[in-house]
């Protein structure tokens, strides 16, 4: 069973940074695909950007890609998500996933998931 914990939510104003982590715990990390997904008040879950076991593979959603970087570090267990130049619409609370297979875009494929961490843009 892995337990995943995000942190480093927060408020920014708009064209600001953040990064959010996502901390693992009870299984071996480096196994694991992992997905960062978004969900703002009202609307559905949407995917936001993956990374491979490996950190070899990564794939964005075309609202994001060139403004958010996701990475990881197999020997701290964490996966990141630099988003910068922030714009309200990305007002959201984003949650960290995990699963033992290749990255995919779809929520339902992942089995682990984290408590989610609130990033708000302010403009």
């Amino acid at each position: 069973q892995v337990q995943l914990v995000e942190s480093g939510g927060g408020s920014v104003q708009s064209g600001g940074s953040l990064r959010v982590s996502c901390a693992a715990s009870g299984g071996t990390f480096s196994r694991y695909a992992m997905g960062w997904f978004r969900q703002a008040s009202g609307k559905d879950r949407e995917f936001v950007a993956a990374i491979s076991w490996s950190g070899g593979n990564t794939y964005y959603a075309d609202s994001v890609k060139g403004r958010f970087t996701i990475s990881r570090d197999n020997a701290k267990n964490t996966v990141y998500l630099q988003m910068n130049s922030l714009k309200p619409e990305d007002t959201a609370v984003y949650y960290c996933a995990a699963r033992e297979s290749t990255i995919t875009v779809v929520s339902r494929r992942y089995d682990y998931w984290g408590q989610g961490t609130q990033v708000t843009v302010s403009s």
